[in-house]
């Protein structure tokens, strides 16, 4: 593939993808990463800022995604309703990266400082959720606690979702999660 075609971005998402699942993680280099996806390193850098960005990009959509969605909801609902509800707005626009999600998920779970990042990225859209719901006028400490239960409730059924390949979809599997939340919490 010469390095002129499209979607340099895509392509070197992919390889990073299928170079970690066979290699690992650590021992990929950059300079690997570029030459399966037909590009130069400098392409890369261009795209990324390090091997550990390809895992992480499209958060910043996403917590674009989540914010407008909190912020366009409805008035009438409650914090952890305007939560579940951009965050099934999120499932359904990842539900069709099911096996890219994952293959990514079982590089992060084989590597401490993948976990840690994921961790942090977690953390920055519970609090970009929380200040949405602040912008709504609802009052600490319920902002944040409807934002980091609706991402506990997020990592519960994306887990689930990416355990194996006959899951149900995100979507579905993130509504049972807050109807189990619902119901230990009514105990």
């Amino acid at each position: 593939m010469g390095r002129w075609e499209p979607d340099a971005r895509g392509r070197l998402q992919r390889a990073a993808l299928e170079l970690y699942s066979e290699r690992g993680f650590e021992p990929t280099t950059v300079a690997q990463i570029a030459e399966r996806a037909g590009l130069t390193e400098r392409t890369f850098f261009r795209h990324f800022a390090d091997k550990r960005e390809v895992l992480f990009a499209g958060s910043a959509e996403l917590q674009d995604l989540l914010v407008g969605r909190v912020a366009a909801s409805s008035e009438s609902a409650s914090p952890l309703a305007a939560v579940a509800d951009a965050l099934e707005t999120a499932a359904a626009v990842m539900q069709h990266r099911h096996e890219h999600s994952r293959q990514r998920q079982t590089v992060i779970a084989a590597n401490a400082e993948l976990q840690e990042r994921e961790l942090i990225k977690l953390a920055s859209l519970a609090s970009a959720l929380a200040a949405a719901l602040r912008e709504r006028g609802v009052k600490e400490p319920e902002a944040s606690l409807a934002a980091e239960t609706g991402i506990a409730v997020f990592r519960v059924a994306f887990d689930r979702w990416t355990s194996g390949p006959d899951q149900p979809g995100l979507e579905e599997l993130l509504r049972d999660s807050f109807v189990a939340l619902r119901a230990l919490t009514a105990r």
